[in-house]
């Protein structure tokens, strides 16, 4: 039994190094990083991921990224420049260039061609109603006159 758990097949520690890139996007990981992760070396660990998943390690972890830019930049007013910092990539230029290849056009031709964030700006259902009250009340207690006793 033991040895049937170190005898995995190559993509499940590959799948530690995809899992890796989906999580920590954001940090700055290099491909060397994600071959650790998956306990190969830097040639075996691209050539072994290009084969299981299509793509090299590279292209992945930039897809991840670009993904969820497009997703911050529907979703938020934060600037490009901002995005692409949140996203873990560190020149705008080509953030903007990658972006513009991925999803044919730039980032803030894509922004523009969303809804506005605050479409998406969800407010609490208690602030809602204390801002939804009526400022003048219209029951008799609020106009100060004291009840009538029949």
């Amino acid at each position: 039994m033991l040895g049937s758990v170190t005898s995995l097949p190559p993509s499940r520690h590959l799948l530690r190094a995809k899992d890796m890139a989906d999580a920590r996007y954001a940090e700055p990981i290099r491909v060397d990083d994600m071959a650790a992760a998956a306990g190969l070396s830097r040639a075996h660990f691209i050539r072994a991921f290009r084969k299981a998943f299509g793509e090299t390690p590279h292209q992945y972890l930039l897809t991840r990224r670009l993904e969820r830019a497009a997703s911050l930049l529907r979703r938020t007013d934060r600037t490009v420049t901002d995005i692409c910092y949140l996203v873990g990539l560190e020149s705008v230029g080509s953030f903007t260039s990658s972006f513009t290849r991925i999803h044919g056009m730039s980032p803030t031709a894509y922004r523009a061609a969303h809804p506005p964030a605050q479409t998406f700006a969800r407010v609490p259902a208690c602030v809602v109603r204390a801002h939804a009250r009526p400022a003048n009340r219209t029951f008799r207690e609020d106009d100060g006159a004291a009840p009538s006793v029949p």
